[in-house]
């Protein structure tokens, strides 16, 4: 792998496949009595985000804690950066404390590529969402989760059919997931009004419908985006009943998928907006489990980018035999 991962696209398809199978060894470590491994001990990753968040802020800690790095969380709220501190002093600040890793959450896009390729800091960075740019980890996680229904351990998603549905505009995840999906093998077809579908949004690599219905029979998977108001400023569709009416997934859309389709949502989830109470805890939908393989998806991440010349997960030692013994 690439010493930073900032774009989804900064993954070939053995590094996508690379980073799903270390997550499967480090999912394994979920289920033993002590949850830690000694892979980044000495390390130090810094949590820096100029942005509120909940999943992915405590997934990335508990991820380089289970690794046994030690981490530094860092909020704009209340610090320098609230007097004005710019994000090339926070970085220097943080390279001089001995980061060697800042996984780096902001509200401009670019930020994250502005301080992984400055002389600013020397560790890695990790892109935990810029602006309405990307979130390559989401979309790993979100892999990882439709691997482990649809095809199994070891294997991409080739010939799967993802469907994206909701406020693709504002939403760092879609284009995320639609870059990585596309390397992994997938045929991903994105779902919207008009007016929340970007400018350019044909040169994808993927097919638009204005349609749900029509798509919803030959899904595999369906992933429900959130309306992002907090980045709105203008009125992107009429009303909110409009949008459930036409692109919310309620329990009859949900019947219509085939048997196997799970329904995805990144999180945070606005019930009944664009998923309703029933379909959101349904068996089908996966959002929690989501949540639980972020932690090894970002445990993989940080692995590889910062140790991982050694096995992520050392194989238990052989028994000791009374020929053993003798010897």
């Amino acid at each position: 792998m690439k010493r930073h991962l900032i774009s989804a696209a900064d993954l070939t398809r053995d590094d996508a496949l690379l980073v799903l199978d270390t997550a499967e060894e480090m999912a394994r470590v979920a289920d033993r009595p002590i949850k830690k491994l000694p892979t980044l001990r000495g390390r130090t990753v810094v949590n820096l985000f100029f942005e509120d968040s909940t999943r992915t802020r405590i997934s990335f800690e508990a991820a380089a804690k289970r690794l046994s790095a030690d981490v530094i969380n860092f909020s704009a709220k209340g610090s320098s950066v609230s007097k004005g501190e710019s994000l090339k002093d926070t970085a220097l600040t943080l390279e001089a404390m001995g980061a060697d890793a800042v996984v780096i959450r902001h509200h401009m896009s670019g930020a994250p590529h502005r301080l992984a390729y400055s002389d600013w800091i020397g560790g890695s960075v990790v892109n935990a969402g810029d602006g309405t740019h990307e979130h390559p980890t989401q979309a790993l996680l979100d892999a990882f989760t439709m691997r482990r229904h649809l095809s199994g351990p070891g294997r991409d998603l080739a010939g799967r059919r993802i469907t994206i549905v909701g406020d693709v505009l504002h939403s760092r995840v879609a284009r995320s997931n639609v870059l990585l999906l596309g390397t992994l093998g997938a045929e991903v077809t994105l779902v919207a009004p008009p007016t929340l579908l970007p400018i350019g949004v044909e040169d994808w690599p993927c097919e638009v419908s204005y349609d749900l219905d029509a798509v919803l029979a030959k899904s595999d998977a369906v992933m429900m985006l959130r309306v992002q108001r907090e980045r709105m400023n203008a009125a992107f569709f009429p009303t909110e009943r409009e949008y459930s009416r036409r692109y919310g997934l309620d329990g009859l859309r949900m019947a219509a998928l085939p048997e196997h389709a799970v329904v995805m949502h990144p999180g945070p989830m606005n019930r009944g907006m664009e998923i309703t109470a029933e379909v959101a805890d349904s068996p089908r939908c996966t959002a929690v489990e989501q949540v639980k393989n972020g932690v090894s998806i970002r445990m993989a991440v940080l692995y590889l980018l910062l140790g991982g010349a050694e096995p992520a997960v050392s194989a238990p030692a052989p028994a000791r035999t009374e020929e053993n013994n003798q010897a």
